[in-house]
């Protein structure tokens, strides 16, 4: 694994954790790292790490509006 080093500013309240967790939740968003590999970057299990995503505003499912409202229908025309 690569080390980098970044200089934040003092005003900027993060301490390393959290610092880690941003971007390391922002390169599983993208698609850039495994949820594993996310994971170990900061130091969590996957299950925390998946736990901590919604706090930085990650979402687990890539479903939209409009594939809840489908599944929805679905749902209720197969219940009849």
């Amino acid at each position: 694994m690569r080390t980098i080093q970044v200089h934040l500013p003092d005003s900027l309240d993060l301490d390393e954790t959290e610092a880690k967790m941003w971007l390391a939740s922002r390169l599983y968003e993208k698609g850039k790292l495994s949820m594993g590999q996310a994971a170990e970057m900061v130091g969590l299990s996957k299950r925390t790490f998946m736990e901590l995503l919604g706090r930085y505003g990650v979402n687990l499912f890539e479903m939209t509006e409009d594939d809840l409202d489908d599944d929805i229908k679905n749902a209720e025309d197969y219940s009849s």
